[in-house]
């Protein structure tokens, strides 16, 4: 008889989910993303985040909560209610955060779920501003060991970080950070002369390179940027250096159900394939995903546990 009641309850509990899921959403969405409004990050999550209020019905509005690398935002889905109502968008800066931040408060694997990968970058640039009188990579070395060069990033642990900490112990040379609050600040201490350098995602930077703002010394792709071929490819000037990239996700809260993960990543996988949607991808040099929801998290799962190996080989302190 208690067994009976269990499997009723069980099979009462599976409907009413699967009915949330047909009804979902019911509400305007809030979708959080860390970053600043303009940043990589916000133009991919606002992107696809406007094509799934068109397609669900519902809008979909998107909150920049900036600050300590993007934990801000992630804790306020971490701890939302699971219903699909509040996401996160988050570039693949969060996947350091366990490794980072002594107390985050909450679980970056358990408190967040991975809902849909949107695109993977291929690299990142390296930056001086234009008047600077550096023109290539070496002579960056050589100025950076004969003197005290600054460098900045979007906080510690961020992902531009740590490309820059990998680059300077691959080059065998020091270079101090200074960290801010997004990559639109960074950008603005380089072109005031408080920064020497920075590492940035294309869709923060492509503008300004085009206007001839700002010098790219180097792609750490494993081939050119497709909207400047001319610039040199980190690997072919550095013997070692990885390819550092960079993504984005959606996730929801820990417990949110499966019908309606499973619904959000087919939407998100619908809107890749909207040709608006894909030709901002694809103009910020961002490759459309199609992973269902499972090889989304198993893909995060991955990337978590290489950062681990990364903010280690920075040699980057938890705080």
């Amino acid at each position: 008889m208690v067994r009976t009641l269990s499997l009723l309850i069980a099979m009462l509990s599976a409907s009413v989910t699967a009915a949330l899921a047909q009804t979902y959403p019911d509400r305007p969405v809030r979708v959080m993303i860390g970053f600043a409004a303009g940043s990589g990050p916000d133009i991919q999550g606002r992107t696809v985040s406007t094509e799934l209020g068109n397609s669900l019905g519902q809008q979909f509005y998107v909150e920049n909560r900036l600050g300590a690398n993007g934990t801000i935002a992630a804790r306020a889905v971490a701890t939302a209610r699971p219903d699909g109502h509040t996401l996160l968008f988050s570039s693949s800066s969060i996947i350091s955060t366990p490794w980072i931040y002594k107390s985050l408060g909450y679980d970056t694997l358990t408190d967040l779920r991975p809902i849909a990968t949107v695109g993977e970058l291929d690299g990142i640039f390296m930056l001086v501003d234009a008047k600077s009188p550096i023109k290539t990579l070496a002579e960056f070395i050589e100025l950076a060991k004969r003197e005290r060069v600054l460098y900045g990033s979007p906080g510690v642990g961020n992902g531009l970080h740590l490309a820059t900490e990998i680059f300077a112990k691959k080059a065998g040379i020091k270079l101090q950070h200074v960290p801010y609050k997004g990559a639109s600040e960074v950008m603005t201490a380089l072109l005031g002369g408080s920064i020497n350098v920075m590492f940035v995602t294309p869709p923060s930077s492509i503008g300004l390179i085009k206007e001839g703002r700002v010098r790219p010394l180097a792609f750490t792709g494993t081939k050119p940027f497709p909207l400047t071929p001319e610039v040199p490819l980190m690997k072919d000037m550095l013997p070692g250096y990885e390819s550092q990239g960079s993504w984005g996700m959606f996730f929801a809260p820990g417990k949110t159900p499966d019908e309606i993960v499973t619904r959000l990543n087919a939407e998100i996988r619908k809107a890749l394939q909207v040709p608006q949607v894909a030709g901002i991808m694809q103009r910020d040099g961002y490759v459309p995903d199609n992973r269902d929801a499972a090889a989304a998290a198993a893909f995060f799962r991955k990337e978590v546990a290489a950062a681990e190996e990364a903010v280690k080989a920075a040699g980057i302190e938890p705080n």
